[in-house]
């Protein structure tokens, strides 16, 4: 399915895209943050709040910001899909010239908008923002290095871990993005390999305003395998490459065995060979099931089901 939005007569400056899960407790504020932002630039502007399935309130939130807000459009799906298939929802939605990615707990601060803004009206047609600062654990964020060193190993290039969502796209960038069907996706692997001229800002990331993050570690997990497995065909490459060591090295031990029967008769090693099987049918079995993995998400891709399901959109009709 390939989603295509072209921006109409009537369509605002700038669209700000804000995927929303388990954030209850952060809407209100953070409509109020993102209006005050937008009014000081002096652009029309709209505020797409996408319900990911969220377990607690937040679409009566979303509701009630409706209603008060005439900005906010809301787009309620109808089950959990995840972050990114969520801001692709967004894009899909959003009727601007450029497009302001963010998370919905305020750990970016809606007052940088105006800056990402400024920066790309230089002549950049992406503008993301680095995190000087952050406000995750340390384990996590030595998790996030420790993945993106591991990305940028499989794809042959650098990742910054310290970008996140928070961005400003223009309109020609967002109708590529939309272009992608692929439900295994991330939005930054996605921009990054678009393209384009990419611009950046600094900023601090601030606290979570209310809540908890709804990534797990097991989620965090799944997720970076899903990053590692199916971003890029380079592991694959790996797999092919150990099996050639271990061949080798079978070669190897085969020779050495041969010329120690004959100049020193048989000698005791089974330890060592049990050691070696075992060794070798773990890796037997792990390049299978990577295999396996690769084969399942081929099976979803063909099936070409729609990236996402939605189930109520709230929106203004413009005059």
């Amino acid at each position: 399915m390939t989603l295509t939005v072209d921006q109409g007569s009537n369509g605002a400056a700038i669209s700000v895209v804000i995927p929303v899960y388990g954030c209850d407790g952060c809407i209100e504020e953070l409509c109020t943050r993102v209006r005050l932002a937008l009014m000081g630039i002096g652009a029309s502007f709209e505020i797409v709040l996408v319900d990911d399935g969220s377990p607690d309130q937040s679409w009566s939130k979303i509701v009630a910001a409706h209603e008060h807000f005439p900005e906010v459009k809301g787009i309620r799906l109808s089950r959990n899909f995840g972050q990114h298939i969520a801001i692709s929802a967004g894009l899909a939605a959003a009727t601007g010239n450029y497009a302001v990615v963010m998370d919905c707990d305020l750990q970016d601060p809606p007052e940088r908008i105006p800056d990402l803004y400024a920066k790309i009206k230089e002549g950049f047609d992406i503008v993301l923002a680095r995190r000087t600062t952050r406000s995750h654990s340390i384990g996590r964020v030595l998790g996030s290095k420790a993945y993106f060193f591991l990305m940028g190993r499989l794809s042959k290039g650098a990742f910054d871990s310290s970008l996140g969502t928070f961005s400003i796209l223009s309109r020609k960038v967002i109708n590529e993005f939309l272009r992608f069907n692929e439900r295994e996706r991330h939005y930054l692997f996605v921009l990054r390999w678009l393209g384009f001229s990419v611009g950046q800002i600094e900023y601090d990331h601030n606290e979570r305003f209310a809540g908890r993050s709804s990534y797990s570690l097991s989620a965090l997990i799944r997720h970076a395998f899903d990053g590692i497995f199916f971003q890029s065909t380079e592991l694959l490459r790996w797999i092919v490459t150990a099996g050639l060591v271990f061949s080798f090295g079978g070669i190897a031990s085969s020779l050495y065995f041969i010329i120690s029967y004959f100049l020193h008769g048989s000698s005791p090693g089974w330890t060592s060979l049990f050691v070696m099987m075992l060794i070798c049918t773990g890796a037997i079995l792990v390049s299978l099931g990577v295999l396996g993995l690769y084969i399942g998400k081929i099976f979803d891709q063909v099936k070409e089901r729609p990236l996402y399901s939605i189930d109520v959109v709230l929106e203004r009709i413009r005059k």
